[in-house]
């Protein structure tokens, strides 16, 4: 079907590439530099980055540059799309919002430039329905109400084996209280405000875990959700966090177990999970 409206993101959205090439998601790359080298952070393998992260070599994110959202939003138009609505992470852990408003204001079609103020998979659900409305013909109007009323209900849990890197990243926010907490009091984090911010302190990982879990299943209730467990170079954990959830969320419509793109993980560091919950 004809789409008059398209949808972009960024590649913190966490969407696994199959699912965006279906929907017709076009998906802009943040960059990672690791020490000297810099390159789009679909093109850094993740042993790369946990090896250098671990070995304390200078890790850093870039926003995409204005150009690369400018390219993308005219080829878009060149196709013959209407209007565009363009979905990002939150301008308080990234420029990218910017990059994008400054591409939008030179391109010949109306460009909606969203700022979700989160992260992750939170905006990978929004962004998914959103695509699929757009995907369906549905006018920019329901595309924007779509993604809008996904990422405000969505729930964004974040477990890390420390609070150094996003110290180093200078992505901690509110957490900044955190540090210095003894090093068996696990945090627990959360997206409030458009920044990362503390929600509990649990002593021991598993016991952090488990209260992690425990938030997600009460946030999720008896209404049809979306789950996404996330994680950075700890698969087996994350596997055994969605299998709990899968016991303990009654009513999911899509589960989805998913890596966290370089770039968040260049922040939350190597152990780091989450759980995203995604009211329908």
């Amino acid at each position: 079907m004809y789409r008059r409206v398209a949808v972009v993101t960024d590649s913190t959205a966490c969407l696994p590439a199959q699912l965006t090439d279906q929907l017709g998601i076009e998906v802009v790359q943040i960059q990672v530099r690791i020490g000297d080298h810099t390159d789009d952070e679909s093109r850094i393998p993740v042993p790369d980055l946990v090896s250098a992260m671990r070995s304390n070599v200078p890790v850093a994110t870039i926003p995409p540059d204005p150009g690369a959202f400018f390219w993308t939003y005219n080829e878009l138009a060149a196709q013959g799309v209407r209007s565009i609505v363009s979905v990002h992470v939150s301008g308080r852990l990234s420029a990218t919002v910017e990059a994008a408003r400054a591409a939008a204001a030179q391109v010949r079609v109306p460009v909606h430039v969203v700022d979700t103020h989160t992260c992750g998979m939170s905006i990978g659900y929004a962004v998914q329905a959103a695509g699929k409305i757009a995907e369906a013909g549905g006018s920019v109007e329901r595309v924007l109400a779509t993604a809008q009323r996904r990422f405000d209900r969505s729930t964004e849990l974040i477990y890390v084996d420390t609070l150094e890197y996003l110290r180093r990243g200078g992505r901690i926010g509110a957490a900044a209280a955190l540090v210095g907490s003894a090093l068996s009091m696990k945090p627990l984090l959360t997206m409030a405000d458009a920044q990362i911010t503390p929600l509990d302190r649990v002593m021991g990982a598993d016991r952090a875990l488990n209260r992690m879990l425990d938030i997600a299943i009460k946030r999720a209730g008896t209404e049809p959700v979306d789950v996404a467990v996330e994680h950075f170079d700890a698969e087996e954990k994350a596997t055994r966090l969605l299998r709990k959830l899968r016991r303990g969320v009654p009513n999911v419509r899509q589960f989805m177990l998913t890596q966290v793109s370089s770039a968040i993980g260049a922040h939350v560091g190597p152990g780091a999970l989450g759980i995203t919950v995604s009211p329908v």
